[in-house]
Parts: structure tokens; C-alpha cells; sequence
């Protein structure tokens, strides 16, 4: 998604690395997916907060497409927390390691962040969005 936004380096992938893992990899929060698609739409979505009315609705249209993805998430997958999903506790050094190193985040993760990519993409078109920037019309 960072290439959508322009951003002409990688900050966006940066920015975000502390969500692998939930959040540092403590398993109580929700999948760094979820998390930084919520981030996703308050850059897709962000406004010029001089013009109220445009802004109060762009903080309206992120909290209820924030709230679709996650509940398509969880209806899709059956949870949104790290531990729930993969079944394994990667606040463990041992076992994030054993994680890493397998090919589960290919069988698992990978098909949470296609499912993410594919819906964001969704939520852009149905409000009329071609890329993320263009959210405010600019």
C-alpha cells in the first residue's frame, strides 16, 4: 500500500513494523494486518482538517470501513488476535524463531494480508477511490 500512497521511500513499511506479531509480537493484540489496514484508511482517507464538514465525514467513513474490515476479517478467518489465528505464542523468543524459520507465515500470514490488500482496495472503490490519494478529491 505504500506505493499507493506515493510516499516515494518505504515509511510506510516502516512505520508498521512493530504490528508483526499483533503488536512486537505480544499475541493479545490484533494481527499487524488488521492494524495497519485501520492505519491504511486514515491515510486513504485523510482530509484537509480546515474544511470540517469533509473531515468529520472521512472520521466517519474510516471508523465504519475500519469496522467492515474487521468483521470480514474475523468472519473470514474466525479471530483477529496473532495467538487465535496461529495457534502459536510468538511473545516466545523459541517459538517466534521456529515461526520465522517455518513455511507457516507463507501457508497463514500471507493469506491474511491478500485478504486485507484485496478489501482495502474494495473500501477505496466503493467510496469512489481510484488509489488512496485521491480520497479528498486532491
Amino acid at each position: 500500500m505504500w506505493e499507493s500512497f506515493e510516499l516515494g521511500s518505504e515509511d510506510l513499511l516502516w512505520a508498521g513494523i512493530a504490528f508483526n506479531g499483533g503488536i512486537a509480537g505480544q499475541q493479545a493484540a490484533p494481527c499487524g494486518v488488521i492494524s495497519s489496514s485501520a492505519v491504511s484508511l486514515g491515510l486513504g482517507y485523510r482530509c484537509d482538517r480546515g474544511d470540517k464538514d469533509k473531515s468529520k465525514q472521512a472520521r466517519t467513513d474510516i471508523r465504519a470501513d475500519a469496522a467492515e474490515m474487521v468483521k470480514g476479517f474475523r468472519e473470514t478467518f474466525g479471530a483477529i488476535s496473532c495467538r487465535d489465528l496461529l495457534g502459536i505464542d510468538t511473545s516466545d523468543p523459541v517459538l517466534a524463531k521456529q515461526f520465522r524459520e517455518s513455511e507457516m507465515h507463507k501457508e497463514k500470514c500471507d493469506k491474511y494480508m491478500e485478504y486485507a490488500v484485496g478489501k482495502l482496495y474494495e473500501l477505496y472503490a466503493k467510496r469512489g477511490l481510484g488509489v488512496p490519494a485521491e480520497a479528498c478529491g486532491d
